[in-house]
């Protein structure tokens, strides 16, 4: 429940007596972890069937009354159940074989092409929910892990990775069968190593492709036997496990990858006989099913390469074109191919916009053009894909960009020649646009700074044929929260950097208060958005009634206007050139009559952990700072993120040396708390434990909190219930 009763059983006269001194809460930090606090705003799961049918799960309600739903447009708007959910309540337990607990009907990771099956895991074992019979069948029942489980295109199979070897499942037959026989520790089948994982496939385990006619499938085969060790020491049983991943830091070996092709028909097995390359970035089936595209990219990511590939042999491997850039190439997933043509997403002019080539390679025209850049409004910030829906019948690219303002996200639909441009989605905010597969219709998820996010079915030309959820201006007045204003702040060369600032609802301009600026800071990944800030919210506004002003703000090469602002990291990521416009935008604060130059704090994560120890050993603009899993230095993370800005480190020694936070460590200015997890396997412990003894070593003294096991996120509900808690404590006591 939530801590409201504390003071409405107060007599009426007390609590009115008391009122200038006592806030009422409405929630707290456990709250916004529970299961009540992350409903609040909460939408529907959907995902659209391929006969255009949309299936959806009102996440607003608790666990145990959500089911499946669907929809049809084209003949109802009316959401009717599809399972039973008692009844599948039950069968969920009698397939994981469970009588000690219930379990509720959740969403699954995919469903089949035909909306009849979807996958699910249970303690690492694969099952399928039946849709049509109301039934759970458990797949696999083996001692090892099973990853990377997804249904054929036509719907009739599972693929999926055991033991780094691939299988395939028939759902009509129930039998599996093995298709690679290689896999080992070292030797990787289908599935990706970590560096493939987080960085090329943004967090998700592609290491194959089906064939669109369900007969083939294309697959990454990787070598990480070079690959450098990293070692992680769990503090159970007594006798502690030694956990060891594969990890190659900056200037060393990478895992060794190649593509190979199998016939499911016969297991024959071809491999792709590709020119030299350090990354294998990207793999799509062209129509018709005889080849497949490849790109690959070169060490230094200056150099990105298209190919076509024969299916037949593996071999005939034809370059169709080179991406090239002075900083790095963005890898897109912009690739769409049509009759006689195909589209691709290109920063070549400084902007991202998308082309038009040939078949062959050559240019037939840009399809969009001008100073602002194609841009998706989801999903992890490093990956690129905007367009939506192509409509080749009508000539029509719909995609979504951030044409109006880099705080927004818009639908936009042009025509393939490029000479027609229009804007669909309507309010100014962010709109994460959905469209099923025949491209009828289109849901359109949007959101503003001070609103709760829409749910609305648009047919293809923008027309509003549904609301699935509605505006909620109750939730702001419910919870009395306050909502960011948008604004910019120049920067010594006249840059305006986009800003939001949240300020209490008793805000007095007369008043000096202290100040909170929350950072992250990496090339293109802006944290400003006129968009609802979800659970962020209710924690910025526990601060807001202690008495802080809230502040966000993007240097320029973070807000991902255009790669000509992202390239100014280049050979210097998170170092003195991003500094300098952090300054201008904490000076310029200072000098605002409503905020306290002495009072000035700064936190961030992962990145903006690590800005928060540049800014703290750099400057002496705070007074305190929170660094949550901060790198400290190059040397320490991984090949693809750490030399596509800063090179290798043989080639840029100076670099790594003006970014490292180990060198200024004994300049730290201002209370600092350090914040890590000791099973970060993205930014490693040892980022922290060099820093700390730099700050020993100076007798430099420090707060610390190492939450045992937990990964970059600390993502478990006690965890970040524990951190908020002192963080709230920290400001507190320091600022």
């Amino acid at each position: 429940m939530r801590a409201i009763l504390k003071y409405t059983l107060l007599p009426l006269f007390l609590f009115q007596a008391c009122s200038d001194e006592i806030k009422e809460e409405k929630f707290d930090i456990d709250w916004i972890y529970s299961d009540e606090g992350r409903m609040v705003g909460a939408s529907y799961k959907t995902a659209w069937i391929n006969d255009n049918t949309l299936y959806l799960m009102d996440m607003r309600k608790p666990k145990e009354e959500r089911t499946l739903l669907k929809m049809n447009p084209s003949s109802s708007m009316k959401m009717v159940p599809v399972v039973d959910s008692e009844k599948i309540s039950k069968s969920i337990l009698s397939a994981v074989g469970r009588t000690d607990t219930s379990m509720y009907l959740e969403w699954p990771s995919s469903f089949s092409s035909t909306g009849n099956h979807g996958i699910y895991f249970f303690e690492d074992d694969i099952y399928i929910l039946d849709v049509p019979n109301e039934s759970y069948r458990r797949v696999t029942n083996s001692k090892s892990e099973e990853k990377g489980a997804r249904f054929s295109p036509d719907g009739k199979k599972i693929s999926f990775v055991r033991d780094n070897d691939m299988y395939i499942y028939d759902i009509r037959t129930q039998k599996e069968k093995r298709i690679t026989f290689s896999g080992s520790e070292t030797n990787l089948n289908g599935t990706v190593s970590w560096v493939y994982w987080e960085e090329i496939f943004g967090r998700k385990d592609l290491g194959y492709w089906w064939s669109d006619d369900s007969k083939a499938i294309a697959f990454l085969n990787t070598d990480e036997s070079e690959v450098t060790k990293m070692h992680y020491v769990h503090w159970k049983p007594a006798e502690s496990e030694l956990i060891t991943q594969r990890y190659p830091k900056a200037g060393t070996k990478n895992p060794v990858v190649k593509l190979g092709i199998i016939e499911l028909s016969n297991s024959k097995l071809k491999w792709v006989d590709l020119d030299p390359f350090e990354y294998l970035c990207r793999v799509k089936w062209l129509p018709g099913n005889e080849r497949l595209s490849v790109q690959t990219m070169n060490r230094a990511q200056d150099k990105l390469d298209l190919f076509f590939v024969d299916r037949a042999t593996g071999k005939n491997v034809k370059k169709i074109l080179t991406e090239t850039d002075s900083g790095w190439v963005n890898i897109t997933d912009d690739l769409y191919f049509l009759d006689k043509s195909f589209i691709w997403q290109s920063e070549r002019n400084g902007y991202a916009h998308l082309y038009q080539f040939s078949y062959e390679g050559k240019l037939i025209n840009q399809i969009t053009d001008g100073n602002w850049a194609l841009r998706s409004s989801g999903g992890t910030f490093w990956m690129r894909q905007s367009v939506v829906n192509i409509d080749e019948k009508n000539n029509q690219i719909y995609y979504t960009a951030m044409k109006e303002s880099s705080v927004e996200r818009h639908l936009y639909r042009s025509s393939l020649d490029g000479k027609t441009m229009e804007k669909l989605s309507g309010p100014a905010g962010v709109h994460k646009i959905y469209f099923n597969e025949g491209g009828s219709y289109y849901l359109d998820v949007f959101s503003d700074r001070t609103s709760p996010p829409t749910l609305i079915l648009h047919n293809k030309d923008g027309k509003a044929a549904h609301t699935l959820i509605g505006d909620r201006p109750e939730i702001l007045a419910e919870y009395d929260l306050q909502t960011p204003e948008l604004f910019t702040i120049p920067t010594r060369d006249n840059f305006m950097m986009p800003a939001q600032i949240l300020k209490p609802k008793d805000f007095n301009p007369s008043k000096k208060y202290p100040v909170i600026f929350h950072v992250y800071g990496g090339p293109s990944a802006p944290t400003v958005f006129d968009r609802w800030q979800g659970q962020s919210l209710f924690f910025d506004n526990m601060l807001l009634n202690k008495g802080y002003l809230i502040v966000k703000f993007d240097h320029r090469a973070s807000t991902a206007i255009s790669k000509k602002l992202e390239n100014h990291v280049l050979r210097a990521m998170s170092g003195p050139i991003e500094r300098e416009d952090l300054v201008d935008g904490i000076k310029w604060l200072k000098a605002q009559s409503y905020t306290d130059p002495s009072r000035f704090g700064v936190w961030g994560w992962s990145g903006g952990g690590s800005f928060t120890l540049n800014m703290m050993t750099n400057t002496k603009e705070f007074q305190a700072g929170v660094s949550v899993a901060p790198v400290t230095d190059w040397h320490y993370y991984d090949t693809k993120w750490a030399e596509f800005g800063m090179k290798r480190p043989l080639d840029n020694p100076e670099g790594y040396e003006s970014t490292s936070f180990i060198k200024t460590a004994k300049n730290l200015h201002g209370s600092l708390l350090l914040v890590h997890g000791t099973y970060d396997d993205n930014v490693h412990p040892q980022n922290s434990w060099h820093f700390i003894d730099e700050l020993v070593k100076e007798n430099i003294q420090f707060e610390m909190m190492f939450y045992p096991m937990r990964k970059h996120g600390i993502a478990d509900d006690e965890a970040r219930i524990h951190l908020y808690t002192k963080m709230l404590s920290f400001w507190e006591l320091n600022l």
